[in-house]
């Protein structure tokens, strides 16, 4: 006797893009001690995201001069490059809203992306790019399945991301606003994950 009831579809993979990874207090890299990263991309090959509370020494201004781009609005270069991870930390990343297409563009959702090209920067330079945006020199990566690891191992929290979280407070205050979104008191925080 055969059955007539269809085979569910298989499940889509437990993506994490738009999604912040807050580190917990047990996280002894230094690289992400105290991080608050914003997942741009998680799939089954590995993940991608930035670190968006971590202040470089670069200025804005110095790496358009260093790019040869003329900046026409003064206040934009008075900003500083974030440090978005370890991983080709000499490369920059641009997160804006809203989702244009550029050169080379990752878009998130209808309403933001992550772009690599140089012709963002030079709108940025212009007053013609995006109309929110943070830039950051590197990225933090993970091989298959190593971040599913790690959240597992009690090493990150995850909660849906905000974009006024990145885009309209500050630097400093990133990780602590994340950290609301859960919903209850950091200090309640184990270093151990427990079993019932």
């Amino acid at each position: 006797m055969t059955s007539n009831i269809p085979t569910p579809p298989a499940s889509a993979f437990p993506s994490l893009v738009n999604h912040f990874l807050i580190a917990m207090p047990n996280m002894l890299d230094p690289n992400f001690s105290g991080t608050l990263i914003f997942v741009c991309e998680h799939n089954e090959k590995g993940a991608l995201g930035l670190v968006v509370n971590r202040d470089s020494e670069v200025m804005i201004s110095d790496l358009f001069d260093k790019l040869d781009l003329n900046l026409e609005i003064a206040v934009i270069g008075e900003r500083k490059v974030l440090c978005g991870g370890p991983v080709q930390s000499d490369r920059g990343f641009v997160l804006h809203r809203p989702a244009q297409e550029w050169g080379s563009t990752l878009k998130l959702d209808n309403d933001m992306a992550l772009t690599t090209s140089k012709d963002v920067l030079q709108a940025l330079a212009k007053g013609t790019g995006p109309a929110e945006w943070l830039v950051t020199l590197g990225y933090a990566g993970w091989s298959a399945g190593q971040l599913d690891e790690e959240i597992a191992q009690n090493a990150w929290l995850t909660v849906p991301a905000r974009s006024d979280i990145l885009f309209q407070v500050s630097v400093e205050q990133r990780f602590d606003e994340a950290f609301k979104l859960l919903g209850f008191d950091p200090g309640c925080l184990s270093a151990t994950a427990g079993h019932a």
